[in-house]
């Protein structure tokens, strides 16, 4: 299984390095380093594994959680 912050700093990496390009390009890199890790975060979180709903996995998982309630 993926991480999901592996997945965030993915994101958060790709939109410091586009917020500094727009940054750069616009004058204002401060501003844009801001929205560019801000909307990389929220690209980076979007990426999630969906779950498979296959009967084994669900099985196994009911018995690893049996086993933590005991």
């Amino acid at each position: 299984m993926t991480n999901k912050s592996k997945h965030t700093g993915w994101g958060i990496a790709l939109g410091a390095g586009l917020g500094a390009v727009f940054g750069v390009l616009a004058g204002n890199m401060g501003v844009w380093l801001v929205i560019g890790v801000v909307i990389g975060m929220l690209i980076g979180a979007s990426f999630r594994r969906k779950e498979t709903d296959c009967p084994q996995c669900a099985q196994v998982h009911r018995a690893h959680a049996m086993r933590r309630q005991v």
